[in-house]
């Protein structure tokens, strides 16, 4: 198999994955190690192209084939990808592009379809398409666009949408590549020394390596055991847990950080499958889940102390929200601050950070 179609036929099988449920950052890590550089960059490249532009992919492939049809998953995924490869890269062999989405095809037992998707690509050319809807010239789901336009305004839901099209900067922490906008969490905490800090949600142990770094004596713990195997190469107590039960710690913490499972929406650059998959009322869910950590967290918080929530997620009902309900009624508690990072404003990942601060007075 030569090279560049090995990598397409990569990129297409990691695409078969996303659609049932695999994340396409977590499997082109795996599937890519030890491959040539430039076949795993042209693999990334169209996984990754595939996922952020599907939207106006899929409205190409109803405008060159003449008709709106439904297609069988894997011919749709060769089609998004030809038309990938000749619409949105540069110096891609037109004859490559096309040839190799056939073969992908037949290679998917979908040989009946090998002669209409030769059409379509034969067909695709790079003059300007004028898009029909805003979902589709943002390649976003238009209830995602109208809940951040009621949040944030119509410029800036238009300009989180076309962050998600991009490829994200790369930022590092140490020796650990980590978002820019995910290392201004745990400052929030001001760690002092020798201080007790219980990181709640820790895999894969970025967050938890800043507590660390700043003197903090820290119980990093997650749900997944196999997670938790992630947080690597510094000193931490780990320990395996359901944060949304009662925690079992009988000393409780100077510093706690609740970095909360959430809808990932302040991510989508890095994780564009997210806003194909995710479902509005997926949101309930998660902040139910949410407000059940925070709790427990709150109740292990030490009298003075400090606790940090903070989602990578747009969505007020992950954030703000959970925050308000928790503490509404609560006595001994109150927000300090919070801090916002939205993409196409800020560089990195959106963020909310609430800081909340025990007003009770500190033992000893």
């Amino acid at each position: 198999m030569k090279p560049a179609a090995s990598a397409r036929t990569l990129a297409f099988d990691i695409l078969r994955k996303v659609e049932t449920g695999g994340y396409a950052s977590d499997l082109l890590l795996e599937r890519t190690a030890g491959m040539d550089s430039r076949d795993a960059g042209l693999a990334t490249e169209i996984v990754f192209g595939v996922l952020r532009y599907r939207a106006q992919l899929d409205y190409l492939i109803a405008l060159f084939s003449g008709r709106a049809r439904k297609l069988d998953p894997e011919v749709r995924l060769a089609l998004e990808m030809g038309i990938y490869q000749l619409r949105y890269l540069e110096r891609v062999p037109a004859h490559a592009a096309v040839g190799d989405s056939v073969e992908l095809v037949r290679r998917a037992r979908k040989t009946s379809a090998a002669g209409f998707v030769n059409a379509v690509l034969r067909k695709t050319h790079r003059e300007p398409v004028e898009w029909p809807t805003r979902e589709i010239a943002l390649s976003c789901p238009e209830w995602l666009l109208a809940r951040w336009e009621r949040q944030y305004g119509g410029a800036a839901a238009e300009a989180i949408a076309r962050a998600a099209l991009e490829e994200p900067g790369k930022y590092c922490h140490g020796e650990r590549f980590q978002d820019i906008g995910s290392q201004s969490i745990v400052p929030l905490l001001e760690i002092e020394p020798g201080q007790r800090v219980l990181d709640l949600c820790a895999a894969p142990g970025n967050k938890t390596t800043q507590a660390v770094e700043a003197g903090g004596r820290v119980v990093a713990a997650d749900l997944h055991l196999h997670r938790l195997a992630q947080v690597k190469g510094i000193t931490a107590d780990l320990v395996q847990l359901d944060a949304t039960r009662p925690l079992p710690f009988s000393a409780r913490f100077e510093r706690v950080l609740v970095d909360a499972p959430c809808s990932g929406t302040g991510t989508l650059a890095r994780n564009p499958e997210i806003k194909w998959r995710l479902k509005p009322a997926d949101l309930a869910d998660l902040a139910g889940r949410q407000r059940g950590i925070l709790t427990n967290a709150l109740a292990a918080l030490a009298p003075g102390g400090r606790l940090v929530y903070a989602t990578c997620s747009l969505e007020a009902e992950e954030n703000r929200e959970v925050v308000e309900r928790a503490l509404a009624g609560a006595r001994g508690w109150r927000i300090a601050a919070t801090h916002e990072r939205l993409p196409g404003r800020d560089a990195g990942d959106g963020f909310l950070a609430a800081v909340i601060k025990s007003d009770e007075p500190a033992n000893g």
